[in-house]
């Protein structure tokens, strides 16, 4: 695995944490399908929320959330269409969100975008 497969995994599970915390209910990670990955899926309250997380050891090349290009952004959503469409989820309240996750050494600082 590389170096930043590893920050990237250990920051979704730092966000997983996170969204337990705040009385999220987990359905699935890592959904792969050709049109795209989504890193989470929760519930909170009534809404399904698809979640992309950032990852990142530094702001040098910009913070986190700046590397959701226009480019992954149109796979987020069709990824999410898909899974709309696989699990009949068309009466659903949904949400696109992005969660920042950046380290400063031990330390990180989590940055929760609604509904981007």
């Amino acid at each position: 695995m590389y170096k930043n497969q590893i920050i990237g995994k250990k920051g979704e599970d730092i966000v997983v944490d996170f969204l337990k915390k705040n009385k999220y209910r987990i359905l699935e990670r890592n959904f792969y399908c050709n049109q795209g990955e989504i890193d989470i899926i929760a519930v909170e309250k009534d809404e399904i929320v698809f979640i992309e997380v950032k990852t990142r050891n530094n702001t040098n090349y910009g913070m986190p959330s700046e590397a959701v290009t226009k480019q992954k952004e149109k796979h987020f959503k069709r990824a999410t269409e898909y899974y709309i469409y696989k699990n009949n989820l068309y009466n659903e309240f949904i949400r696109l969100d992005v969660v920042e996750v950046l380290f400063k050494g031990q330390q990180y600082t989590i940055n929760h975008i609604k509904q981007i």
